[in-house]
């Protein structure tokens, strides 16, 4: 059975910095593609962030240059850190995951494992 549990959301001020964990159970990061999504009240789920198991990231581009996708294989643990953020960046963030998959991709159906989700409010 595999569990995807996020944390490190909450309340900051605009410029300010977080930093997500999602960490998974039954499911190992680094054999994994992985990937952050967000939504916020009464819009479509949007993609911020992937990686694929050989480490290749991509971004949406609202995030690049402020968002870094990583993983601790050690850890087990996906992280999404966000720096200079935005009220635009309000929403629930979800984490995502796909065994064995070739590619690196923004888009929702490619995930199978999700995660309930971590609230980010930008102020």
């Amino acid at each position: 059975h595999v569990q995807l549990v996020e944390s490190g959301g909450g309340s900051v001020q605009t410029g300010g910095s977080l930093r997500l964990s999602c960490a998974p159970s039954g499911l190992s990061v680094s054999d994994s593609s992985m990937a952050w999504f967000r939504q916020s009240p009464g819009k479509e789920p949007e993609a911020v962030a992937a990686i694929r198991r050989d480490d290749l990231t991509a971004y949406t581009d609202s995030v690049k240059d402020r968002f870094t996708i990583s993983r601790d294989g050690a850890r087990n643990t996906l992280y999404l850190q966000m720096n200079s953020l935005k009220p635009e960046d309000t929403a629930m963030y979800y984490c995502a995951a796909v065994r064995a998959c070739p590619t690196l991709s923004l888009r929702s159906d490619t995930y199978y494992y999700w995660g309930q989700g971590t609230q980010v409010t930008v102020s």
